[in-house]
């Protein structure tokens, strides 16, 4: 059996910024709170973390500040995927360098490639460092599905430990699951989606709702396994409408309204992303004051 990166609730946490760059004073904020509450592992440099609009050097420090605040507390994460394999190397090669305890690589955006192209890609990466790696499928952002077959080659590679499953299609869910089995661990990628990716014998979710409430997707997943159904079934379903409200408009837009609205500076989103609607507010703040 391969490690196990995590158990329960890894948050793809956001990034504060300013006009300036990154804001690492609010951002040591964040990651307190989150240890605090429960949370299992951080993710950083993901999607939530807005990485596609983050420089190298952003990265460097954002990705250094979360290894020093954790200090070992958590594991932390990295997002260095890219659709150039060989930036994916070197960023992940640097992520290294860092110590972050694994990393979180997902597929090919806009060139996409094929199934092959995938299995080389991924390859080349896990060839080129000793970290643990989590494959992110999301093909909703990238056109790019990595199928059940690919991911059980993928699975036969040592350091290739787990995937990010947020297609949103249980049934591959279910034949990644019955392909890999410990092979390769199961993470949920959409915070609707825990408990029936968990029911498949998933280890927990990249979560974004954990940003605000990580005592509670953590505790959903801690009643899982530990046989309270009923008590993890009723955090699920009283979670939908949050959950909605944060997924209204392109994430991470509305986590970071949220998080502003919480008390945090977070700052706006990058361009081409922008603030959230006044509509969207709205309905994120009815939510947040119901939850």
């Amino acid at each position: 059996m391969k490690k196990i990166l995590f158990t329960g609730c890894g948050t793809a946490i956001a990034t504060p910024f300013t006009e300036d760059g990154v804001n690492l004073e609010e951002f040591k904020k964040l990651i307190e709170f989150q240890i605090e509450e429960g949370v299992d592992s951080i993710i950083v440099c993901g999607t939530t973390g807005e990485s596609s609009t983050m420089t190298k050097e952003e990265k460097i420090k954002t990705i250094k500040c979360a290894v020093e605040t954790s200090n070992g507390r958590v594991p932390i994460i990295a997002g260095t995927g890219s659709n150039n394999t060989n930036q994916a190397i070197e960023m992940s090669k640097l992520a290294e360098s860092l110590g972050v305890d694994g990393l979180l690589v997902v597929t090919p955006y806009y060139n996409k490639t094929t199934q092959e192209g995938l299995i080389t890609h991924y390859s080349a990466i896990a060839n080129s460092v000793n970290l643990p790696i989590i494959l992110y499928n999301v093909p909703s952002r990238t056109g790019c599905n990595i199928l059940p077959k690919t991911c059980y080659e993928l699975s036969k590679i040592d350091n290739i430990v787990a995937i990010k499953e947020a297609s949103g299609n249980l049934s591959q869910v279910a034949e990644i699951a019955y392909l890999c089995r410990d092979n390769l661990s199961i993470y949920s990628g959409n915070d609707d989606q825990v408990l029936p990716v968990l029911s498949l014998g998933g280890k927990g979710v990249i979560s974004v709702l954990s940003n605000i409430y990580p005592k509670i997707v953590h505790n959903m997943v801690t009643y899982f396994f530990d046989g309270k159904l009923n008590d993890a079934i009723d955090i699920q379903l009283k979670s939908i409408p949050l959950i909605n409200a944060l997924f209204s408009e392109v994430n991470p837009i509305p986590v970071k309204a949220a998080l502003n609205m919480v008390g945090y500076n977070f700052g706006k989103p990058r361009l081409p992303l922008v603030e959230m609607s006044d509509k969207g507010k709205e309905l994120l703040k009815k939510e947040l004051e119901n939850r």
